[in-house]
């Protein structure tokens, strides 16, 4: 059999399985944890996805690096969570965001997930995410960096971060899309020191 092109594109397309409980999903977690593979769950679908390439793991690493940077440069006190797998079994939910943080000491659940998306499809990571009571979620898409804030009504799009005010978005995506993660770096931090 030929694999075509547009074959190999759907392989980054994630599986999605419905009508699951949550005990079905935990024990299908349990069979396929295995390296290259992420599993999500929300409201009886399982969503299977492969691990990121390059590309997703490039940029959720200079998003990292320059919140990283940003919060050591202003003195936050924060906890870097990666992509720690958030559940809530009472709320039907599993997520592993690529990025997150908690924000200040002593917190229950992140503050800040970051997603980097180079596919399309899967369960609704916001309706996820609500569940999970994440302060603010962000988006990266095609060199765009989109910021839902949580309220009482569920996510809201912002311009300005809720949980960091002072963080200069465009700054921070300017430095995102530099090529080079050196000067990058360099870019972002004497625009922040300078300010």
């Amino acid at each position: 059999m030929t694999t075509t092109l547009e074959k190999l594109e759907r392989l980054d397309e994630p599986i999605l399985i419905d009508g699951m409980s949550w005990r079905e999903f935990k024990a299908v977690e349990q069979l396929l944890d295995r390296p290259g593979i992420r599993l999500s769950f929300l409201d009886g679908v399982l969503e299977i996805r492969r691990m990121p390439g390059e590309k997703h793991e490039t940029i959720k690493e200079r998003i990292g690096s320059l919140l990283d940077l940003y919060l050591l440069l202003v003195g936050i006190d924060y906890q870097p969570t990666g992509s720690m797998t958030l559940e809530s079994p009472s709320r039907l939910v599993k997520r592993e965001a690529d990025k997150s943080y908690k924000l200040g000491a002593n917190r229950e659940r992140p503050d800040l997930v970051v997603e980097v998306v180079v596919t399309s499809g899967g369960i609704n990571k916001l309706e996820a995410y609500k569940r999970l009571q994440i302060s603010e979620v962000w988006f990266w898409e095609n060199g765009r960096l989109r910021l839902y804030a949580l309220s009482e009504d569920g996510y809201a799009e912002v311009d300005r971060s809720c949980v960091l005010p002072d963080l200069d978005i465009v700054l921070l995506v300017r430095c995102i899309n530099i090529e080079n993660h050196l000067q990058a770096m360099r870019e972002f931090r004497a625009a922040i020191q300078s300010a």
